[in-house]
């Protein structure tokens, strides 16, 4: 059985969160869409059983977070590392980037997927 099978309900939702973006996700969205970054794929808003991530490349199994301001309150961190290490415990690698950062240099995402992958 596939550990992150997800319900029509998390499906709908993901759909719905990728009409409604928030602006930094839109500025990511475009640096990884269409395989601008070194020829890979990218998704936005992918499923994983209950959970939904910003940003999934299936190739090297990489999520991609973007963490406004919600993920420095205490109980969203604590949701966020459960979660996170759920989807490590699948051997998923993470990348978490803050949106002040992304603001100040959206190519940010660029150097971090390049650090992690070394490529």
């Amino acid at each position: 059985m596939n550990k992150f099978k997800h319900t029509e309900h998390i499906k709908d939702l993901s759909r719905k969160l990728r009409k409604d973006q928030t602006d930094t996700e839109k500025i990511v969205w475009e640096l990884l869409r269409n395989k601008k970054f070194k020829g890979l794929k990218f998704r936005r808003q992918h499923p994983f059983g209950r959970y939904i991530v910003d940003f999934y490349c299936p190739q090297h199994r990489l999520i991609i977070e973007i963490d406004g301001l919600i993920h420095e309150k205490n109980d969203q961190k604590e949701y966020d590392e459960i979660r996170q290490g759920t989807l490590e415990s699948s051997r998923h690698r993470f990348i978490r980037i803050r949106v002040k950062d992304i603001e100040k240099d959206p190519k940010i995402v660029y150097r971090k997927i390049e650090k992690l992958l070394k490529l």
